[in-house]
């Protein structure tokens, strides 16, 4: 049988050299590994969206970018790769689409995130290798569920319509996203990453989002902020001096050429 989401395409050895871990037979030990290695390896970013140049959401075209080159990206690509590793080591795989945002504040967005469930002795567990305070390691799919995202509380609760994530901040918990249960095929992908790389009120089309999970600390950059957050501590934000984003691209370890560099730093200059 043909496999729609072409996992095969994916350089699993390669991929897991970059995350510098052994391949694994499934277990939450090795899930867990596998979530924390991916979002502390790859940035989430939308260079190629300011850059005009997205290679687009095809499996082949991921394993150059992220394998290949290093590179991150944003959930589409994320989820993408991490379900074509998963599904190749061998777990239960879903792949799942969202809405970001609270509907309880009439935040209602379109479905423009995606991320990976999956099925593991007796438990639904939801991956979100590839939202901007993405979580570091899976979290069970149960209504009040809680999870200890290495200091950074986080909860799951039960939606009409699916799953929401929330995560606790300084004012109380915060909703970030609804996982919606619906099945999803390769192309809502393809649509999903069209919409949001190419409509003209994409939110990814009009300022830079860099971000890492480092140890200790997620660290946020955008064309003229800095934002640090460590578990239990008050967040760092402030304004990026002059010249000061390329030295975030250098510490953040953006694997760029120079005319992609060149081309960028224009671009948000513009912006």
């Amino acid at each position: 049988m043909t496999d729609p989401w072409q996992t095969d395409r994916l350089d699993l050895a390669g991929y897991l050299e970059r995350l510098g871990l052994p391949a694994a037979t499934p277990s939450r030990a090795a899930l867990d590994a596998l979530h924390e290695a991916h979002v502390r390896t790859f940035t989430f970013d939308n260079v190629d969206v300011l850059l005009d140049q997205h290679p687009g959401v095809a499996l082949d075209a991921l394993d150059e970018k992220f394998v290949g080159r290093g590179r991150g990206g944003y959930c589409f690509e994320h989820s993408t790769v991490f379900a074509a590793a998963l599904d190749q080591l061998g777990y239960d795989v879903e792949r799942r689409l969202g809405r970001v945002g609270d509907p309880a504040k009439g935040d209602v967005q379109g479905r423009t995130h995606m991320t990976v469930e999956v099925r593991l002795d007796g438990e639904r567990l939801l991956c979100d290798p590839g939202f901007g305070m993405s979580l570091v390691k899976p979290a069970v799919l149960a209504d009040g569920a809680a999870s200890d995202q290495n200091g950074w509380p986080y909860r799951v609760v039960r939606m009409a319509d699916g799953w929401g994530l929330q995560r606790l901040r300084e004012a109380g918990w915060e909703h970030a996203h609804t996982v919606e249960e619906l099945a999803v095929l390769p192309v809502d992908v393809v649509m999903g990453h069209h919409y949001t790389s190419t409509f003209p009120a994409s939110h990814f089309r009009h300022g830079l989002m860099l971000t890492r999970h480092e140890e200790g600390r997620h660290v946020t950059v955008t064309a003229t902020t800095l934002t640090v957050r460590r578990p239990g501590e008050p967040t760092e934000h402030r304004a990026l001096v002059p010249g000061e984003l390329t030295e975030w691209l250098r510490a953040l370890a953006v694997p760029l050429s120079a005319d992609e560099e060149r081309r960028l730093l224009a671009r948000v200059a513009r912006l």
